[in-house]
């Protein structure tokens, strides 16, 4: 490698990490490095997909990094139970670490980057790096001045369970806890049968996260599940934003110089949070561009990022209805009619693909909270 990589990738989490490996897959010719601050790749987290979520090569993409599948997964909400057949699957940040230095190698360097330009970086040490082009796909501030949002926040507990835990398929949603604050659900992945992973997320307008109480509802649930005899391995959290609306030429102004990936590039859904689908299209796509100078990779993930924002009106519409057309204990009728429509249209609308019929038929009928409320944040 030379001392002028012709790609410099600053964040080493999902976006980052995934775009590095596609561009080295595709072009092992090229010289790209990754650079993350931290000591770890992906940081701490589990990452989940459905397999209708990916094309055959992002799934390819990503196939290594999976550490569980299922075949099924279900929803429970106060008055409505469902089980779905589409396989789920499960990424740790652990494997995703593991095989990001096994085919990387030497590209990764971990360093803080305090300056980024179209062709170079700089690091807080004062090295300054030339570079053929940049990407910036470090993460934001969970409420970036340009948009109106609320937000998902979670804690999520890796739990082995003394006798077993006795689930044969994820529970992506468990609606029928408490819902005072907000719209809450408990979401349940059985890695083996002794081990579960247990997160519990809520939405709320206010970011703020009491780590402690929602560890105490996880212990609460599990005792609730029978699974009191149980010691936590792992825990995460976070705070992740969902966009009502915005205003994207502030976001991501036309003349802002340096190319971006992932959350900071607006590449995630705007109701859900959901990352991993387009964190893995955008690097099937940037291998497929590359190679670029830094100023045209800028305007070539500027134009894909704004092309995503004025397709996803309806993910915002949506938002704006979770968090205005009902009060706090009444937000789950939202999404539990959404989760008793047809299959595929729930497919469609996690993979970001919802069509103009899937849309009308989400609106249609009569809504389950008060028609003026419903009306009202759709015309906001």
């Amino acid at each position: 490698m030379g001392e002028r990589p012709d790609l410099i990738i600053v964040g080493g989490g999902l976006a980052g990490g995934l775009a590095a490996l596609a561009v080295v897959r595709a072009h092992p010719d090229l010289d790209v490095r990754l650079v993350e601050r931290d000591g770890s790749l992906g940081g701490n987290h589990v990452w989940s997909f459905f397999d209708s979520d990916l094309g055959e090569e992002e799934l390819a993409l990503v196939r290594p990094m999976v550490v569980q599948s299922w075949e099924c997964n279900s929803v429970r909400f106060p008055k409505y139970r469902r089980v779905f057949d589409q396989r789920y699957n499960s990424i740790t940040s652990d494997r995703f670490d593991e095989e990001l230095r096994k085919k990387l190698g030497d590209r990764i360097m971990h360093a803080d980057v305090c300056e980024i330009g179209p062709t170079h970086i700089k690091l807080s040490d004062g090295t300054k790096m030339q570079a053929g082009a940049t990407l910036d796909a470090r993460g934001i501030n969970c409420r970036p001045e340009a948009l109106r949002c609320g937000f998902q926040k979670f804690v999520g507990q890796m739990l082995e369970v003394e006798g077993g835990h006795g689930l044969s398929h994820p529970i992506i949603m468990d609606a029928t806890v408490d819902q005072a604050d907000g719209y809450r659900f408990v979401y349940c992945l059985p890695f083996d049968e002794n081990r579960v992973f247990v997160e519990d997320t809520y939405y709320q307008l206010e970011p703020q996260l009491d780590r402690r109480m929602l560890a105490q509802r996880i212990g609460a649930y599990a005792a609730e599940q029978g699974w009191a005899n149980h010691r936590v391995l792992h825990e995460e959290d976070g705070v992740l934003p969902v966009v009502m609306d915005g205003e994207w030429e502030k976001l991501w102004p036309k003349d802002s110089p340096v190319a971006r990936a992932g959350v900071r590039g607006g590449f995630f859904h705007y109701l859900t949070s959901y990352s991993l689908p387009h964190a893995a299209s955008f690097a099937t796509w940037l291998a497929a561009e590359m190679p670029m100078d830094g100023e045209a990779l800028a305007k070539a993930t500027r134009k894909r990022a704004t092309d995503h924002w004025k397709d996803t009106g309806f993910e915002r519409m949506l938002t704006r209805m979770l968090f205005n057309a009902a009060d706090p204990p009444q937000r789950w009728r939202v999404m539990q009619r959404f989760y008793s429509l047809p299959a595929g249209l729930i497919e469609r609308f996690y993979a970001g693909k919802s069509t103009f019929r899937d849309k009308f038929r989400t609106l249609a009928g009569v809504p389950p909270v008060r028609i003026s409320r419903a009306i009202k944040a759709i015309m906001e």
